[in-house]
C-alpha cells in the first residue's frame, strides 16, 4: 500500500512453538481483517518460531486486527506483541552497503561489529547470522550478513579502511560493499 495519511501500520512480533501452518493462519487474520503485510522476517531458531511483521491498512481494518490478536494468541500457541507505528521515512542521505563477515565462532563477534558501526553513527537496517562446522575440518564458524545505512558524510574510503583494519586486528574475514552489488 502506498503510503498515505489515510493508512496506518502495524508492528506484530510473534513467537512460539514451531509447527506447519503458522504463516498461513496468521497471513489469514491479516487478510481478512483488510490489512496488507508490507514488510516481514520469519525464522525457525531451535524449535521455536519467530515473526516480526509490519501490516498496513485503513484505521478500522487496523483495530479489527488488534481485537483479533488475543484469540490469534491463544489458537496459533504463540507469544504475540503489537504495537502502532509510523512509516518510516525515506533515507535521504544514507548509502546502504551490504557487510559479510565469517569467522571461526567465538563470544561476542556481534558485539564487536554492532560496536564498529555504532560508534560511527551507522545504523544497522537488517542483520543475519548463523553457526556452521567447516568442511573438511568441522571447525566452528560464524557468518553474520548485515545491510547498514551509512550517512553519506561519512568518506567511504576511511570507512572501508577502517572496517578492513577492524577486520583484520580481531581475525574477520569481511567485506563491505554497495548494497545490490
Amino acid at each position: 500500500m502506498a503510503n498515505s495519511p489515510s493508512i496506518t501500520y502495524f508492528v506484530i512480533s510473534a513467537l512460539g512453538d514451531d509447527r506447519p501452518g503458522i504463516v498461513n493462519d496468521l497471513s489469514r487474520v491479516i487478510l481478512d481483517c483488510g490489512c496488507n503485510i508490507e514488510d516481514s522476517r520469519m525464522s525457525v531458531l531451535g524449535g521455536e518460531f519467530a515473526l516480526i511483521l509490519m501490516a498496513s491498512g485503513s484505521w478500522d481494518a487496523v483495530a479489527k486486527l488488534e481485537q483479533q490478536l488475543p484469540s490469534l494468541e491463544k489458537k496459533l500457541g504463540l507469544s504475540i506483541t503489537a504495537k502502532r507505528t509510523e512509516s518510516r521515512a525515506g533515507g535521504l542521505g544514507l548509502i546502504p552497503y551490504e557487510v559479510d563477515v565469517v569467522s571461526m565462532d567465538h563470544p561476542g563477534i556481534v558485539h564487536d561489529v554492532a560496536d564498529f558501526f555504532s560508534g560511527r553513527d551507522i545504523n544497522i537496517e537488517e542483520m543475519n547470522t548463523g553457526s556452521y562446522a567447516a568442511a573438511h575440518t568441522g571447525t566452528p564458524m560464524f557468518s553474520l550478513k548485515m545491510t547498514v545505512a551509512v550517512p553519506s558524510d561519512i568518506p567511504l574510503a576511511q570507512l572501508r579502511d577502517e572496517f578492513a583494519e577492524f577486520c583484520d586486528d580481531l581475525n574477520l574475514d569481511a567485506a563491505l560493499d554497495p548494497a545490490g552489488r
